[in-house]
């Protein structure tokens, strides 16, 4: 993507699940747009790939494929298709997935954007994580890898993704900046407090379906080896620790 096929700026903000990053974003987006600033927000979960990509890819490379989340289950160069037509004048599409259908939203129901776009926010929990080569070998880490991954098929296909058109689109942002939480298990208890706060909500009304305690564990299984890594090595050029009730500290320049 050249300098001249982008938007005016590209904020990158990355974090593990139930850090913040919607909240953070949208805040963002709003006090941008009231200065008077054309801002699109884009994330990696509006670029997941279909439940048919997603199972060819579970025939081809390996089961685990069949479920959205890690690297490989998204599509980004439609993300960089996106940022590039952003850079434009004229309406842009904006991709959106509707997690309760398990699928892309169809076009004629994704907003418009009318660029160029002075901001645009890019999000992802794996915003800007560099590839493990050594992935594959390693022993695992949790039950999934033990039970459904143990030559670490899938793992190296999540890192060779990595080092892919991920690492493309991670070059996209002029900044990142990483929430990054405390522990794993702190990341546990934030997405825990995120599936309650769903299952109240269908209570009152709301469709759809929250995890129970066990299919949250099989999910996040899927993310801890990357998410312990960023926690470890944190991406990006600024990094901000929280607290376990997600309180900022201060900002680290790196």
């Amino acid at each position: 993507m050249s300098r001249s096929d982008r938007p005016g700026w590209v904020l990158g903000l990355s974090g593990a699940q139930g850090s913040g990053k919607s909240t953070l974003t949208a805040k963002l987006a709003s006090i941008l747009e009231a200065e008077g600033r054309s801002c699109a927000v884009l994330s990696l979960d509006d670029v997941y790939l279909g439940p048919e990509a997603r199972a060819d890819l579970a025939r081809r490379v390996h089961p685990l494929f069949a479920v959205r989340g890690p690297p490989g289950t998204h599509d980004p160069a439609l993300a960089l298709s996106v940022l590039e037509a952003l850079g434009r004048p004229g309406p842009v599409r904006l991709p959106r997935f509707d997690k309760g259908r398990d699928a892309p939203v169809p076009e004629a129901g994704r907003p418009v954007f009318e660029g160029p776009a002075d901001v645009v926010i890019l999000e992802g929990w794996c915003l800007g994580a560099r590839p493990d080569p050594s992935a594959a070998a390693s022993a695992p880490i949790n039950a999934l890898e033990r039970e459904h991954d143990a030559d670490g098929t899938w793992r190296g296909a999540v890192e060779a993704a990595l080092a892919g058109r991920y690492a493309d689109l991670f070059k996209a942002p002029d900044l990142t900046v990483f929430l990054r939480a405390p522990d794993f298990p702190t990341v546990r208890r934030w997405r825990g407090e995120q599936e309650a706060d769903l299952a109240r909500a269908i209570a009152a009304g709301r469709p759809g379906r929250a995890m129970d305690a066990a299919e949250l564990d099989d999910f996040l299984a899927r993310y801890e080896r990357i998410t312990r890594r960023l926690i470890a090595d944190p991406p990006g050029d600024i990094v901000v620790d929280l607290a376990p009730d997600r309180t900022p500290g201060p900002l680290q320049r790196r």
